[in-house]
């Protein structure tokens, strides 16, 4: 007997049906991949105390060389939380590295004294061009460690005129028959966008400044640079490129007059050179030779240890591993007085931000977690700075101010670029040291507000309404603007230039009269604005934590510890950074497919420009006009 047929189902409740049994599926999928994950991170977890445990016994042999490979650019502070670095660096991420100053630093200073390292190795093919100011004192230490009789050799397929005046340092320099090597001057051009914002787009740009030469937003209302920007800036980089001359002549035993002529018939000499980069560079005793890379690991083979096992070659040990090694060495329990270094690095901007910027309750703070510290007796304000908003920019100055108050000296140390809002940060300081390159000044005030009324007129677009009062609505920008608003901001920004140089004058002990001869928004080098006292004494990092410790009266080096104080990262921060900085770790996260989809690929950056007035311009406090302290003087 057959059973009887099942009834058909409704064809709307079968849909439903089946779409739960979808849904049932994917939660248990979910819920499975959680647990599998969570698995394999306990995994990992476990690899990677077994690969830092193995990684800390790693020996540093007799006759070792350094080779120093930074990839990335120079920086006072990453800009990238510690997570990101450690998985860029297991899976090869080149195009975002960022490599400290003061690490580098500490790895050429170690190095003079280590009886283990025999020799250094230069290998600057992948050092992005970095401001002359760290440069420099990167140059000094290459300097001292030859005079403690250290050979340093440099080696480069290809590099610019910035990785450059490293390798001059070097005792001997080598390039490639295939590579190049072009000295060719400094240069500022920017892009002005007048005509593509008023004449194309319809967007009125509003600009109110004080300042002759602040031409900081130049490019929103003017189709080419001002005579004023023009005359500025060719001042400023004069001076800058005269000095760059100066020490490459000086470390290549040249004339540096004979090498601005090489500049000035570029063509006629790589034309005699037949074209070769190389070569020229040779006939220019710009280089001592011409190697292959693998001509060089022989050389190195050759001075020092042949090693079959090591990348080259001979032995050898990277920047990273011997900065590992240093790490080591260091006691975890020190209670020597300190002096505090806070970086300042970024544009300025209001409200608590990461690394990489300067945000003014996230640096006030930093700056007063020293001002608490009993252990702390002195701090160093590293700048590296275009500046930013003003009143961000003033609490931060009023912390430099209240650390004087509690009676810790304060000294300012300027990287590459302390201007406008970087030298208001700046100007209380008990002494401000700077290098002759670095860039400074720029003390000038503007705000800037776009119109788009003409751009939403042409796709027909009005706005219309009633207010209360005069000025209600007069600050929308899509509503033209009432005169009477322009006088209003110009108010504003004429107070917060008589505010800066007031400032200036105060913590200079100088005239208002004087600093306005100087101030005007004009950018100078850090030799002319000692000249000016705008600056000190000229020195790196180094001369100032002495100058502090000295105003402290904390005696002489080694009496005293340097503490940076920063951003604590958090516990899974710094587990993640340990994991994949160990051999175990790097291996596995480089042959993993979801460690690559872990990793954000860095986006292109957006124009500086651009990006600075989009942040300028969201309204963070609520007042409807802000005044600007910014100098876009980099290069």
């Amino acid at each position: 007997m057959n059973p009887p047929p099942l009834p058909r189902r409704n064809p709307i409740a079968s849909f439903f049906i089946g779409l739960w049994d979808v849904m049932n599926f994917t939660r248990r999928l979910i819920l499975n991949l959680l647990f599998f994950g969570l698995l394999l991170l306990l995994l990992m977890a476990f690899v990677a105390a077994l690969g830092m445990g193995a990684s800390s016994t790693r020996v540093l042999h007799e006759r070792t060389t350094l080779v120093i490979a930074p990839e990335g650019r120079l920086v006072e502070q990453y800009s990238t939380d510690p997570v990101s670095r450690a998985l860029a660096k297991a899976l090869g991420e080149r195009n975002a590295g960022e490599i400290q100053l003061r690490d580098l630093i500490r790895a050429i200073e170690a190095a003079k004294d280590d009886k283990k390292i025999e020799r250094v190795l230069l290998d600057l093919d992948r050092l992005q061009p970095s401001g002359f100011a760290s440069l420099r004192e990167v140059a000094g230490a290459l300097q001292e460690l030859r005079a403690g009789g250290k050979q340093v050799l440099a080696f480069s397929q290809s590099m610019g005129q910035s990785q450059y005046l490293l390798a001059a340092q070097a005792d001997e320099v080598y390039l490639d028959p295939m590579g190049g090597l072009l000295l060719e001057g400094l240069g500022r051009y920017r892009q002005y966008f007048r005509t593509g914002l008023q004449e194309k787009l319809g967007v009125d740009v509003h600009l109110f400044k004080v300042g002759q030469y602040k031409s900081a937003a130049e490019p929103y209302v003017l189709d080419a640079a001002s005579a004023e920007a023009k005359e500025a800036d060719l001042f400023w980089m004069n001076d800058v490129w005269q000095r760059y001359l100066a020490d490459i002549a000086a470390a290549r035993k040249l004339d540096a007059a004979q090498l601005a002529a090489g500049i000035d018939t570029l063509p006629e000499g790589i034309a005699a050179a037949e074209g070769d980069l190389a070569r020229f560079a040779l006939q220019q005793k710009l280089v001592d030779g011409l190697k292959t890379r693998e001509e060089m690991d022989a050389l190195l083979a050759e001075r020092g240890v042949a090693d079959g096992d090591a990348d080259g070659g001979y032995r050898q040990i990277a920047l990273g591993d011997y900065l590992l090694q240093l790490d080591a060495q260091r006691s975890p329990i020190d209670k020597r007085p300190q002096v505090a270094v806070v970086v300042a690095e970024g544009e300025i901007a209001g409200g608590d931000l990461p690394a990489g910027r300067i945000g003014g309750e996230s640096t006030s703070a930093l700056l007063r977690a020293a001002r608490d510290d009993d252990d702390v007796k002195a701090v160093v304000l590293r700048v590296d700075s275009p500046g930013g908003e003003v009143f961000a920019s003033e609490q931060i100055r009023r912390e430099v101010d209240a650390l004087k108050a509690a009676g810790k000296p304060v000294v300012v140390s300027m990287g590459d670029l302390a201007a406008s809002g970087g030298y208001w940060i700046s100007m209380n300081a008990d002494r401000i040291y700077a290098d002759e390159s670095t860039i400074t000044g720029s003390i000038g005030i503007f705000g800037m507000i776009p119109n788009f009324t003409r751009s939403l007129d042409k796709i027909g677009v009005h706005t219309d309404g009633v207010g209360t009062t005069r000025f209600a609505g007069a600050f929308d920008v899509t509503r033209p603007m009432d005169p009477a608003v322009g006088q209003v901001i110009q108010s504003v920004i004429n107070k917060g230039y008589a505010d800066f140089t007031g400032k200036v004058a105060q913590a200079r002990n100088q005239s208002v009269e004087a600093v306005d001869a100087v101030a005007q928004g004009r950018v100078w080098s850090g030799a002319q604005a000692k000249e000016r006292g705008l600056v000190d004494e000229f020195g790196g990092l180094k001369a100032a934590v002495a100058d502090a410790a000295g105003r402290a009266k904390l005696g002489e080096a080694g009496k005293f510890r340097v503490r940076y104080i920063e951003k604590a990262a958090t516990p899974f921060a710094q587990f993640m950074s340990g994991f994949a900085g160990s051999r175990a770790g790097a291996w596995m996260l480089a042959d993993s497919g979801i460690a690559r989809m872990l990793l954000a690929r860095q986006m292109p950056e957006l124009d500086t420009q651009l990006r600075f007035v989009e942040d300028a311009m969201k309204d963070r406090n609520g007042a409807p006009v802000k005044s600007l302290a910014y100098c876009f003087c980099g290069f």
